[in-house]
């Protein structure tokens, strides 16, 4: 078999699962203990191209075009083309294609630029990977990975590529994304026969996959769509992604209102014909009326008011993985969070050690000698030593690699003189227990000149319970019961204030073959470390409570250190009670089913601080929140995590220390693992669904107000207010721009001084739909006077009374922007009048309107001719009435809905 030098990746190294470890080196040309050179990964990079997977292709411009065509809008402008055409109209034909043309670029260029917009967004959240470069570890990104390169993973990594495993340690995988199999997989680097199926070849990690378990070392085989995964994708690659609920629900109010409109243009032309109309006017006009009434903006606005949010949260340090949490966001009760990195800064620093020989504070201690004969008399030695060698830390710098805990180690090794890449040169590792969840220690293993020394760290309680002796000055002594209840006193004690524990033991062994690694233990002595609470957590929790969100933190620290922090940031006093997680009730006790003994209690609800909580408890408390109705949103960083992000309502990963498979299962990524990011996602969920209800609500009473000027002087047999093309116009013009700007708005400042909404609140509720009909009404009562005026009053002739009745609802329609405001927002200063996209779609509007009354070619398409200082001082007062009336309802629905409150409470 050749090497990857020689030939293509997928050939050359088809069967390396079969293949020895000390073979793989050689198929793949490259070296194990150095790794690339970078000329190689340049050259192979070149040769195999990027990292990446060809899932979804960009959506191509001609495809978005050919989507405006496929609308209910451009098939009834079709159709008054054909009639144009079959009454010898030309110049309506003309005009109606241009509509066409208008129509169709507006909704170009919104949508392209909306899903330009979300694959920029996508592109922020790559994958990065530990890989062995010219002897040195370097963090890259995932795409810059190459055949051959040495690659280090991690519980909680999502595997890069296809790797060879080459070292492992307690590694299992979850490789559920190809072969369905739900359980993780044992892995280990012993080679399999050639002929073994995917899901036997357990000398191989795949792209895609998740380390669930365990540690290991391997090198890439194949990378993007040369990888398993690639293949996979091939076959999906033209799935069509789903719509959100939100499309769906404004799919199908836009459905239901096709058929209404369709009967309403009938039956006016019905009436129309049967009034002596002329009978290609009323077809017209049928037309056009169900081209007006039909919401077409709706899609395209939402669209955009979605992509717009999405941005305003990128901007905030959010990542919106799926843009149907977005709606979800808005409708949160309950955020579950953790501790450390959202609440606090996650700049952990050592504060305390203690030894059998007493406590200090870190800073007291002085510089030291590590050496393993002196750890064997000196705890402190020990400590330092396994500081330096049970840890995964690259640095002591926050993009060192490892905990921020073995970070802070470092950190301060180097303040007491003591360079951990020494030590690790001077006892190299040979291997390693990887940190088990369950067990809740890791250990690391170093040759000695007799035998081999393993260091281990981990949770006091198991370190305490595993370990026989105590180092103490002068050698090792017997660890018996009363010496491990003051152990165990010391760390009760460090967590109470404030304290992350750490304890830290070593072993000597003859060889590394024995079942039980961690059984006795030497113990050294604990070590704490403080992470500051962030100064801004407190305000951003009073503006949750003002918001009727309930933060509840879950952690799996000692039930002291998170009844300390949550003093310390303003979640709780002193005297909250802490619920550790075994106190959650099992989900199965939860059913629909059960007994009201069975359901969680008001005390669980209402508990804000949860201790020493499991994966499997975090489960059971999302699970207790939603059966009492709560919207839940939940944090995670690790790879326990995904399941509770997956079953949470919206799950939030954290960015900059989460795990590729935490942030691969969560709705939303904080990139900088702050809570007040979670606030602020939150806000913006609210602020979209509000900006989404409130360009529907402008643009049903825009439409219903054409309907109805149409509908009630037909009925009344008077002559038609407005002409097919001038409501084509309309349609176009007023419509669509003043709610592109209503949907980009960036809310009310007051948004978060309200209860969560339910998640099965509709967009439009009766109060809405009241709404939506009053404006409709007020807006046909001002162009319907502002007709019979300028026919009686002023003596105008129909053509140009219809110009006055015309620019009249324009105008309406344009002040009817500014009855959009909140129903707490004041008259003058609110979410519209501030709202610089509003002024510019009213200006834009304008301009259009006065461009079509000046060009005499569109004049005569239209029908307009000039309506003189008397008309246009018309317009302006029955405009200012649809204003003002307007402001009226706002006031009295606002003093309504109070008082429905006040009641209600």
């Amino acid at each position: 078999m050749s090497g990857i030098g020689d030939g293509d990746c997928t050939t050359a190294v088809g069967t390396i699962w079969s293949a020895p470890v000390p073979d793989v080196a050689r198929l793949l040309s490259t070296a194990f203990e150095s790794g690339l050179s970078d000329h190689e990964v340049t050259d192979r990079r070149h040769r195999f191209g990027p990292n990446v997977l060809d899932v979804r292709p960009p959506v191509g411009a001609f495809e978005i075009l050919a989507r405006q065509f496929k609308s209910v809008i451009i098939l009834l402008l079709a159709g008054a083309f054909v009639v144009a055409l079959m009454f010898g109209e030309s110049l309506e034909a003309i005009a109606i294609v241009a509509v066409i043309v208008l129509n169709t670029a507006i909704g170009f260029v919104t949508e392209l630029r909306a899903e330009r917009s979300m694959e920029a967004l996508l592109r922020l959240g790559s994958q990065s990977a530990r890989v062995l470069r010219s002897g040195e570890v370097r963090i890259v990104s995932a795409e810059e990975l190459v055949p051959g390169d040495i690659v280090a993973l991690e519980a909680g990594d999502v595997v890069p590529a296809d790797l060879r495993i080459i070292e492992s340690s307690r590694l299992e995988s979850d490789e559920s994304v190809l072969t369905g199999e739900s359980l993780p997989v044992p892995k280990a680097p012993e080679p399999v026969p050639a002929v073994s199926a995917i899901h036997e070849r357990s000398s191989m990690l795949y792209k895609g996959a998740a380390v669930s378990r365990g540690s290991a070392k391997g090198t890439v085989s194949a990378t993007g769509q040369n990888t398993e995964l690639g293949q996979i994708a091939d076959l999906s690659r033209r799935a069509r992604s789903e719509s959100t609920p939100l499309e769906r629900r404004l799919n199908r109010l836009g459905r239901r209102l096709v058929g209404l409109t369709v009967i309403i243009g009938v039956l006016i032309a019905v009436i129309g014909v049967a009034t002596d109309k002329d009978l290609y006017l009323m077809l017209q006009t049928a037309v056009a009326l169900a081209v007006a009434a039909i919401p077409e903006g709706l899609p395209i606005v939402a669209t955009i008011a979605l992509a717009a949010g999405v941005r305003r949260m990128a901007r905030r340090n959010v990542l919106v993985n799926r843009l149907a949490s977005v709606e979800t966001l808005g409708s949160t009760h309950v955020i579950c969070t953790d501790k450390t990195g959202t609440l606090t800064e996650n700049r952990m620093s050592v504060a305390e050690i203690v030894t059998a020989e007493g406590r200090a504070a870190a800073e007291d201690f002085p510089d030291v000698r590590v050496d393993v004969a002196l750890a064997q008399q000196d705890p402190f030695v020990g400590i330092a030593l396994v500081a330096a060698l049970c840890s995964d830390a690259v640095s002591g710098e926050d993009r060192g690699g490892g905990e921020p805990m073995e970070r802070a180690l470092f950190r301060w090794l180097d303040e007491r003189g003591v360079r951990p890449g020494a030590v690790r040169d001077n006892h190299p590792r040979e291997g390693q227990e990887a940190f088990d969840p369950e067990i809740k220690m890791m250990a690391t293993f170093h040759r000695l000149e007799d035998g081999y020394l393993m260091a281990v760290k981990g949770a006091p309680e198991e370190v305490i319970a595993s370990s026989e002796r105590v180092i103490a000055g002068g050698g090792p002594r017997t660890l018996d019961g009363k010496d491990r209840e003051r152990w165990l006193d010391h760390t009760q004690r460090m967590g109470m204030s404030g304290q992350r524990v750490l304890a830290m033991a070593i072993r000597k062994m003859d060889d590394r073959s024995t079942r039980d690694p961690y059984s006795g233990l030497d113990l050294l002595g604990l070590v704490g470390m403080f992470d500051p609470p962030r100064e801004d957590v407190r305000s951003a929790l009073a503006q949750c409570e003002s918001a009727g969100l309930a933060v509840v933190m879950v952690t799996g620290d000692q039930p002291g250190t998170a009844a300390s922090v949550a003093t310390s940031v303003g979640l709780g006093n002193a005297g909250a009670k802490v619920v550790l997680g075994s106190e959650v009730p099992e989900f199965s006790d939860l059913r629909s089913d059960a007994s009201d003994a069975a359901r969680p209690s008001s005390e669980l609800l209402d508990a804000r601080i949860f201790a020493r909580v499991s994966p499997r408890e975090k489960l059971d408390l999302i699970s207790m929140h939603q059966r009492a109705g709560r919207v839940v949103a939940m944090t995670g960083d690790g790879v326990n995590d995904a399941p509770a992000l997956k079953k949470a309502d919206i799950g939030i990963a954290m960015g900059a220390r989460g795990t590729e498979v935490a942030k691969e299962a969560a709705d939303v990524v904080l990139l900088d693992d702050a809570f007040t990011s979670i606030v602020e996602a939150v806000r913006q969920g609210r602020i979209i669904f509000d900006n989404i209800r409130t360009f529907v609500v402008y643009l049903m009473s825009c439409n219903l107000s054409e309907v109805l000027v149409v509908g009630v002087s037909t009925m009344a047999g008077g002559p038609l207010p407005i002409l097919p093309l001038q409501i084509l116009f309309l349609n176009l013009v007023t419509d669509v721009f003043p709610a592109l700007a209503l949907g980009v708005s960036p809310g009310r400042a007051n948004v978060l001084n309200e209860p969560p909404r339910s998640r099965d609140t509709p967009v439009l509720r009766r109060k809405e739909w009241t709404m939506i009909a009053l404006l409709g009404v007020l807006m046909t009562v001002s162009v319907l006077a502002a007709l019979f005026f300028a026919m009686t009053g002023l003596g105008y002739p129909i053509e140009k009374a219809i110009t006055v009745s015309f620019l009249t609802l324009v105008f309406s329609q344009l002040a009817n922007v500014f009855n959009m405001r909140g129903k707490r927002s004041g008259a003058f200063r609110n979410e519209v009048t501030s709202n610089r996209y509003v002024w510019l779609a009213i200006l834009l509007c304008t301009a259009i309107t006065v461009l079509a009354l000046e060009v005499p070619a569109i004049a005569r398409a239209m029908s307009l001719s000039d309506p003189e200082t008397a008309g246009w001082l018309t317009v302006a007062a029955a405009s200012m009435f649809t204003l003002l009336a307007g402001q009226v309802l706002l006031r009295f629905r606002a003093r309504f809905e109070r008082d429905e409150e006040e009641a209600e409470t």
